[in-house]
Parts: C-alpha cells; sequence; structure tokens
C-alpha cells in the first residue's frame, strides 16, 4: 500500500489548511476535550467556557485514505505541521469551521494554537491528552448554541478534522517516521518495512 508524506508548496499562494472540522470520526484517532463548568472554573459571571481543546494534527500520524485512485496512508511530518499551522493563522482562518466537513458554521473560532515541544510538561497532559512531540494543539471557542447542545454536549461529534490542500509526495518512510508511528499502527510499520526492503533490492 501506498505511503504518502503531504507537504506544503511553499511557492504556491493557494494551499494549507482552510478549514477546521468538528467530526465524530477524527482520522487522526484523537478526541478533543471539551472544557465546560466542571473541569474549569473561571470567575462565576461564566458559566460554561464552552471550549473544545484537542489536536489538530498528529506528525508522522498514518491516516488511511481511499479514493479512486485506490487506498493508501498518508502522514504530515513535523515542519509540514509547524508551517500548515503558522499559514492557517497568517491566513486568518480563525473562524473558518464545519461540521463533518459538510456545513460551514458560525460562532465557532480557534482561540488557541501551539505545537507540542515537551511530551511531560505540555498544556495537553493537563486534560489527559497523550500526544507526541510536534502535534498541533488548537482549542476552539464555540458561541453556537445550537453547536454546543446538539453536538457537543451529545457527544456527536468527538474531535477536529483539518480542510485543506496539500502537495504529496511518494518516499519510502525514514526511519523517524517508523520510530514515531504507535504500537497500533503494528501492521502499517512492518508494511513500511516490507517497501523499504524492496526498494533496498532495486
Amino acid at each position: 500500500m501506498r505511503i504518502v508524506e503531504l507537504i506544503l508548496d511553499e511557492e504556491q499562494e493557494e494551499g494549507g489548511i482552510e478549514a477546521i472540522s468538528i467530526v465524530e470520526s477524527p482520522a487522526i484517532e484523537s478526541d478533543f476535550v471539551a472544557l465546560n463548568n466542571q473541569e474549569i472554573k473561571l470567575a462565576e459571571i461564566d458559566k460554561e467556557k464552552r471550549i473544545l481543546l484537542g489536536a489538530l494534527l498528529i506528525p508522522n500520524k498514518p491516516i488511511y485514505r481511499k479514493s479512486d485512485e485506490g487506498e493508501y496512508y498518508i502522514f504530515f511530518s513535523k515542519d509540514t505541521i509547524v508551517k500548515a499551522s503558522q499559514m492557517y493563522l497568517r491566513n486568518g482562518y480563525q473562524n473558518s469551521t464545519t461540521l463533518e466537513h459538510d456545513q460551514a458554521l458560525k460562532g465557532l473560532t480557534l482561540v488557541e494554537s501551539w505545537i507540542v515541544e515537551d511530551e511531560v510538561q505540555d498544556k495537553s497532559r493537563k486534560y489527559g491528552l497523550d500526544v507526541p512531540v510536534g502535534t498541533w494543539m488548537g482549542a476552539v471557542k464555540v458561541n453556537n448554541e445550537e453547536i454546543w447542545n446538539e453536538y457537543v454536549k451529545t457527544n456527536k461529534v468527538k474531535g477536529f478534522s483539518i480542510e485543506g490542500y496539500f502537495a504529496d509526495k511518494m518516499e519510502s518512510p525514514k526511519e523517524k517516521i517508523q520510530e514515531d508511528f504507535s504500537k497500533e499502527d503494528q501492521l502499517i510499520k512492518e508494511i513500511i518495512n516490507i517497501l523499504t526492503i524492496e526498494d533496498a533490492k532495486k
């Protein structure tokens, strides 16, 4: 099965991430944490914080895809994730959100954005999220009653998914990428090893 690294083509003005979607089944397999008055108390005037906090992109995480061209996996390097996160903010897309990649939403804003630099000390650990260094984290404020009450509170949406345009490049995955694959992706790692051996024989 093909493994494709998605990259940003910095020579093109268009590209990168254009929206964050709240979805039931995030491809990166990382759910967000809904922050409400039971988890964080602010001032007494705040009844609910209404913030969703979670991973937007995880480096070297194999993401299964199926298209007319067949089945394959994609992944993003740490460098691409940093560039994509910066481009998203530079382009002013903080309010660009969708529901299940289908319906444009109003009232959702990316209010925090950071790259995990320390697996132990990162803010994500405070909320029980176990993500690797290089992960793009985000906190989205929900000022949309319907979305908060009908989708977040009912757990109809569980995580973030990104929307955008990237260039792709085929490559034999490097050893570092292989090391970063999680245990649950052991089958993918075995496929990569087979492909690497076949490439070495050529």
